[in-house]
């Protein structure tokens, strides 16, 4: 049972990643009052890129650099959609995903061809942070972008809460014609964010090529980014409940595979939407009592 436990924590930590990741990527997005659906698409795109860059160079960390760039241009694409066009945001960030989505799976078969044998990468090296110590030293064996992921969970915090940036930031999404009027630049801020949060999405896209899987398949996003939107919205828009939401997630979805493979006799297919069904039901009872900034969705233009 112990065992258990301790691979079932271990494998929640691993899970959670991404999603920590790419939530705190959505909650710059919306801090500045921009929803961004192409986080789906984003996180795919830093997946696909990561990857790439990792298999024709070599080198791990350039493939993360890579990932981070190009989610920072998809951040900003989405800026000149909404922030300056004034789209839709929930037509810019869908079509976000299309077009990510659709350059990335364009430019794998460009690169790659149809190959019978997946490419494959070394991954990441998981870094012990107790050593042997029973209990300890197995849960703490995680990839350094896990620990990465979990300390930018107080450092947003401190960003959001504890800089004129953070305050600028949170101002642009509550009121943004007050802000203006106090000398903010309603633009930048938000061009900023949506920089900020692309480049945290396509990080968590790109765990999961980097690290977790050293391959890139079609179907290795899986719904992540909209889970992302989900939990954001459990957070109630708060770095420390962005944690915990992630990890929630990442629970269940260890605990349903390692269900799977004790052979318990249930259908797979009620496994595999185990961890989102949980999270619909934990999205219901915290929305209730959710509040979104103010400016959330409503594009900004100066009289």
């Amino acid at each position: 049972m112990e065992a258990f436990l301790v691979g079932l924590i271990a494998a929640t930590l691993r899970v959670a990643t991404p999603l920590i990741l790419g939530t705190l990527g959505e909650l710059f997005s919306e801090r500045s009052g921009i929803l961004n659906l192409g986080i789906e698409g984003t996180m795919f795109l830093g997946a696909f890129t990561g990857f790439a860059v990792a298999y024709t160079t070599g080198s791990l960390w350039l493939g993360l650099l890579a990932a981070v760039i190009a989610g920072v241009l998809a951040g900003l694409l989405m800026g000149l959609l909404t922030v300056t066009l004034g789209v839709n945001q929930h037509v810019s960030g869908l079509g976000i995903t299309l077009l990510t989505t659709g350059i990335s799976l364009f430019l794998y078969r460009v690169i790659f061809g149809e190959r019978s044998v997946q490419p494959s990468i070394a991954t990441f090296t998981k870094v012990s942070l107790f050593g042997d110590t029973p209990i300890l030293g197995p849960i703490f064996e995680q990839y350094l972008l896990t620990y990465i992921a979990i300390a930018l969970v107080p450092l947003v915090w401190w960003v959001l809460y504890r800089t004129s940036f953070g305050l600028h930031l949170r101002a642009v999404g509550e009121n943004p014609e007050a802000a203006d009027a106090a000398g903010i630049n309603v633009f930048r801020i938000r061009y900023l964010a949506l920089a900020i949060g692309g480049g945290l999405m396509a990080a968590g896209g790109a765990f999961l090529s980097l690290a977790q899987l050293g391959s890139f398949i079609f179907g290795i996003i899986a719904g992540r980014g909209w889970v992302c939107i989900a939990l954001i919205i459990f957070a109630n828009w708060v770095p420390s409940r962005v944690l915990w939401g992630a990890l929630l997630f990442g629970g269940v979805s260890a605990l349903q595979l390692r269900l799977q493979a004790t052979g318990a006799q249930l259908p797979y297919e009620l496994f595999l939407a185990l961890p989102y069904l949980v999270t619909i039901l934990a999205l219901v009872l915290a929305g209730r009592s959710a509040t979104a900034p103010a400016a959330l969705l409503k594009p900004y233009r100066r009289e």
